[in-house]
């Protein structure tokens, strides 16, 4: 009995010395490895947030301070001023640099865009991820495939086609090249989220009477709201920063040019830097506005979904 007895408590000694030495390396583990990923998320905060900081206040600095003194980030309450943003957003007949009609360009090329890729891909992904035909999966690779072609092999065919039918300075020429560039990545994104909704809840409302469209319309539509919201958001980036065939087609037009190319070319003219920072600024903004707005609409369009009935 005695020497079972030790042998039970040295196997409980044991034991308890494992659990101990397991709990304290997980315990090191979590440490290590949470501290690691604080400092990663402080690393990315420095190198996304200092540019973008040290933009703003250099945009707000007069001319003569900037020239002075570069290095200095902050402009002091006496010297900060928003005149490079006066000049930058006025039309050329008051002095300005007609940067504000830029803005509303790229915002007319980046929503019609967003429109268009969304109504493409919304039906061809829906009927890719449901319907069988012959090449099925073939089709994902054939969309894919213009990515394999950099831009400046198409641009030249694309300008000689557009010079030809007349298209050439025209922001809606733009958007068509903006949507063969956006919607195959767009079709791909939004074939997989509805590959992943359950059949099920469309045959139940064809039972309620709903057709083809209708279900897309009132039930797949709702709930796909984070696929077509993160959809929408690369294909309106896209739209928005894109220069090359902004810059082929629409460098003879100045009242069609769209925000990524006008501040570029103010770049080569005798233009205060003080207001290619502010134009530099009023071009960022609206994406980083954007993205926080997607946030929002990812987590409620996340939590429509789950509550579905």
């Amino acid at each position: 009995m005695t020497h079972t007895h030790r042998t039970a408590t040295a196997a409980r000694s044991a034991a308890a010395h494992l659990r101990r030495r397991g709990w304290e390396r997980e315990r090191v583990e979590n440490v290590v490895f949470g501290a690691l990923a604080w400092l990663m998320r402080a690393f990315l905060l420095v190198i996304t947030v200092v540019p973008l900081v040290y933009l703003v206040a250099l945009s707000a600095r007069p001319l003569e301070s900037l020239l002075a003194d570069p290095l200095r980030i902050l402009p002091t309450a006496a010297e900060a001023t928003l005149d490079g943003y006066r000049r930058a957003l006025a039309p050329m007949e008051e002095g300005g640099y007609d940067v504000g009609s830029f803005l509303l360009n790229s915002l007319f090329v980046g929503l019609g865009t967003v429109a268009c890729a969304l109504l493409f891909s919304v039906l061809g992904a829906y009927a890719v991820s449901r319907f069988h035909f012959p090449g099925k999966r073939t089709l994902g690779v054939l969309f894919l495939s213009v990515y394999l072609f950099p831009a400046v092999v198409i641009a030249i065919p694309l300008f000689v086609l557009f010079t030809g039918m007349g298209l050439r300075g025209s922001l809606v020429a733009l958007v068509v090249i903006y949507l063969a560039q956006t919607v195959p990545v767009a079709l791909f994104m939004l074939r997989n989220f509805f590959a992943g909704l359950p059949e099920s809840i469309e045959e139940a409302a064809a039972i309620d009477g709903c057709g083809g469209l209708r279900t897309i319309r009132h039930v797949v539509l709702p709930l796909a709201v984070p696929a077509l919201v993160a959809t929408a958001l690369y294909v309106f980036i896209v739209a928005w920063n894109e220069f090359l065939f902004a810059l082929l087609f629409l460098l003879e037009t100045r009242e069609s040019w769209t925000a990524s190319i006008g501040i570029a070319l103010l770049d080569n003219q005798d233009v205060a830097p003080t207001v290619l920072l502010a134009a530099s600024v009023v071009m960022t903004l609206p994406i980083a506005i954007l993205f926080l707005f997607a946030q929002r609409v990812f987590a409620e369009g996340l939590t429509a979904g789950a509550t579905k009935e």
